[in-house]
């Protein structure tokens, strides 16, 4: 529980309580490999997307790559594959967070319906826009769309998607 809690500290920007908690973690499991190259990876990393370095980010999650597809106890909805994906499009990289997102709608087994696995269509598609693919972005908006469409139309996050969508199509039917 205190995994959970403290990524969704991080994830809020409670900087403060997350580190507290990523700390304790720290402590109470030195040898656990999960927890030292997993979870305290994630924390630490939404902790420094948060605070506005996703360079940072990227470079904490590297010692999880080689357990993306570890089911550990904590967060197990592939959370490391996620945060790298933020990190690597806040940092304009598109073709690598495309590959990040992809990996999660790969293993769908893993993701299983957590929220991370919806919103993977919409940064997919933020990736594809960003390296020029409308056609593949408007895809994934549109599955993104449609897993969301009975989502409640207040939602800052599903009013976002459905404005950059509206936005990518006039822009594709705008004959040059």
């Amino acid at each position: 529980m205190r995994l959970v809690l403290a990524l969704a500290y991080a994830r809020m920007g409670d900087i403060r309580e997350a580190q507290e908690m990523a700390d304790i973690l720290n402590q109470e499991a030195p040898l656990d490999t999960l927890v030292q190259n997993y979870d305290l990876p994630t924390i630490r990393a939404a902790m420094e997307l948060y605070k506005g370095d996703p360079g940072g980010a990227v470079e904490l999650l590297r010692s999880s790559e080689k357990y993306d597809l570890a089911y550990p106890n904590g967060f197990n909805s592939l959370y490391p594959v996620y945060i790298r994906g933020l990190a690597l499009l806040q940092l304009g990289e598109g073709r690598d967070a495309a590959a990040e997102f992809q990996k999660m709608l790969d293993h769908p087994g893993i993701v299983q319906d957590e929220v991370t696995g919806a919103l993977s269509h919409l940064q997919l598609a933020r990736a594809e826009k960003m390296m020029g693919n409308a056609v593949a972005a408007r895809k994934s908006y549109e599955d993104f769309l449609s897993l969301w469409k009975d989502a409640d139309s207040n939602i800052p996050i599903y009013q976002k998607a459905k404005a950059e969508y509206a936005l990518l199509r006039k822009n594709s039917n705008r004959v040059p």
